[in-house]
């Protein structure tokens, strides 16, 4: 498929004989302008560039996944930009943040103008100058060429304005003219961060950090920062996607009606953070992208081969859009550190725009199995970030394995913690077979001990993270994702509990305590209490007595767990 046949039948876009799009209706809504833009960034900023340069660098799935990771390989040939669009004219005087005002015949701040304006060569003219002073000075004259016969505040010469756009620094800005219509009001704009500010206010308010207590600000700032950045879509990364998910924070905060987009030389991903519907309490995320498709799968393949859906059939290339929920720090949650997860994925059709649902091409658990069991037989081809500083190529020695096994665990951890029990079982027979092969453990206790007592504690957090998830599970009265009764819940629970206190000396403390806190809330059930544990014996069913045996019990075995824990705090 042709680049420029792209989107030609979308119903949004009108697709001009050099390839250019433009609006098909006027643009009168925020959603209908950002629709609009996403088409031509998918166009001009992945699919242009995707057919003009050699080894475009496709992105893996599992880089959509959280949590993120910050990419150490910048592409400079390929587009970046930044952008903002405001639901509302600009007053620049009274804006946070600065940029380089472009004009039009209708500028919010003149007098209201005719049909005819008077104005129109000079602000041509200065708009002009204004693009050519950001601009790298062979491109200046293509610049005045393609934009002679343009309006260059117009959306509908944006197609042509992102070609360039796409390689200056700073972002570009929409806003509403004095008519209500959007134009491209900015460019060489710079977004404010504040970020030493909402960074410790965050801190503060998840009770990560203390007033005063720098020692808790020291361990909890890089998880805080981490976390922060993720409710954005990105990973600690560049200063360009910083300041956009602290811009976009501050304006949700602020009320505004907003879209900000972000594409990353590093990433080759369009984040796009959109203010929601009232009440929420961040942004929506999206991220759009060109995938190879991986699964073999016939339900997966037949759906988009007959529909047309790769951008190339032959590698299998695929316009995707993922977008994600956003979830509240809790700091009793066993996947506490969990900021972000895929809430959908989408397929684009290069011919009409449209979204197709329900195949999943970034949590393919057939895939991932098939991947891991690649690390660990040497076989796997491909890269990987080792502790967010090392970047390691294929796996062909074990200490390349165990590395890529360890950023393999740190990106599926809290994954991991909520798998079935049979896909669970799945990886942890690879990884058995692996960590604990008789004819590797010279080496693994010899020469590599460092790295895979690494690897096997990220693999014992998990393992033990899966108990605990059971018990907050159990809280709600779900057990292996049906509904129990109370007599199954408090049967399970003292039964997952005896089993934890033979073994809870190995326990990280952070999941002990989480195990205690969960087993407190059970104990707390008012319903529990009030039906069960405060009646009289002779009121109670036979089911009834067991209840209040086992509640008993708990009592006994959570104290015997509080016990334990003051021993090893103490020691």
């Amino acid at each position: 498929m042709h680049w420029q046949s792209l989107f030609s039948h979308a119903p949004e876009v009108r697709c001009l004989e050099d390839g250019t799009l433009a609006p098909a209706h006027p643009l009168c809504t925020l959603t209908e302008l950002a629709r609009f833009i996403e088409l031509v960034h998918m166009k001009y900023c992945l699919a242009k560039p995707y057919a003009e340069t050699p080894d475009y660098p496709l992105v893996d799935p599992r880089e959509l996944l959280p949590s993120f990771e910050p990419s150490l390989f910048e592409y400079a040939a390929l587009p970046g930009f930044s952008m903002v669009i405001f639901d509302r004219p600009l007053s620049p005087l009274d804006e946070v943040f600065q940029y380089d005002i472009l004009r039009t015949c209708h500028d919010p701040d003149a007098a209201p103008a005719g049909d005819f304006c008077l104005l129109e060569e000079n602000i041509h003219r200065h708009n002009q100058e204004a693009f050519e002073r950001h601009l790298p000075k062979h491109q200046r004259e293509a610049f005045r060429e393609a934009t002679s016969a343009l309006s260059i505040a117009d959306p509908a010469a944006y197609s042509t304005l992102i070609q360039f756009l796409g390689h200056m620094d700073r972002a570009h800005v929409f806003s509403r003219d004095s008519r209500g219509e959007f134009y491209l009001s900015g460019i060489y704009a710079s977004f404010p961060s504040d970020l030493d500010t909402e960074l410790k206010r965050f801190g503060l308010k998840i009770k990560k950090f203390q007033p005063g207590n720098n020692r808790l600000y020291v361990a909890n700032r890089e998880f805080v920062y981490q976390f922060l950045m993720e409710l954005y879509g990105y990973p600690i990364s560049s200063e360009r996607k910083t300041s956009a998910a602290i811009f976009a924070r501050r304006l949700h905060k602020m009320g505004e009606r907003f879209c900000i987009k972000v594409l990353g030389q590093s990433d080759r991903t369009i984040t796009t953070l959109m203010s929601a519907e009232p009440g929420r309490p961040y942004p929506q995320v999206t991220k759009t992208c060109l995938v190879r498709l991986e699964s073999r799968s016939a339900e997966a393949l037949n759906p988009l081969e007959q529909g047309g859906y790769f951008l190339d059939p032959q590698r299998r290339v695929l316009l995707v859009r993922i977008t994600y929920r956003q979830h509240k720090y809790d700091p009793n949650n066993v996947r506490q550190e969990r900021a972000i997860s895929v809430l959908r994925q989408e397929i684009i059709h290069p011919h009409t725009g449209q979204a197709l649902t329900g195949i999943n091409l970034i949590k393919d658990s057939y895939t991932m199995v098939l991947k891991l069991n690649d690390i660990v037989r040497g076989e796997f081809m491909g890269r990987v970030l080792y502790k967010g500083r090392e970047v390691v190529e294929n796996t062909e020695t074990h200490e390349k394995r165990l590395k890529f096994l360890h950023a393999w665990l740190t990106k599926h951890q809290r994954r991991m913690v909520g798998y079935s029990d049979e896909f669970y079982a799945s990886i942890t027979k690879v990884l058995d077979s692996y960590l604990f092969n008789k004819d590797y453990l010279d080496i693994f206790s010899a020469q590599l001990h460092d790295v895979y007592q690494e690897v096997w504690k990220l693999y014992s957090f998990i393992q033990q993270a899966r108990r605990v998830k059971q018990l907050q599970d159990l809280k709600g009265r779900l057990y292996r994702g049906k509904k129990i009764s109370y007599n199954e819940m408090i049967t399970l629970t003292v039964k997952i509990i005896t089993e934890f206190k033979f073994e809870a000396v190995n326990y990280f403390p952070e999941l002990m305590d989480k195990a205690i806190h969960f087993a407190e809330q059970i104990l707390s059930d008012r319903y529990l209490v009030k039906k069960y544990v405060s009646r009289k014996d002779e009121d109670l069913t036979p089911s009834g007595l067991h209840i209040k045996k086992y509640y008993g019990r708990l009592v006994g075995l959570v104290d015997e767990l509080n016990a334990i824990r003051r021993i090893r705090t103490t020691t």
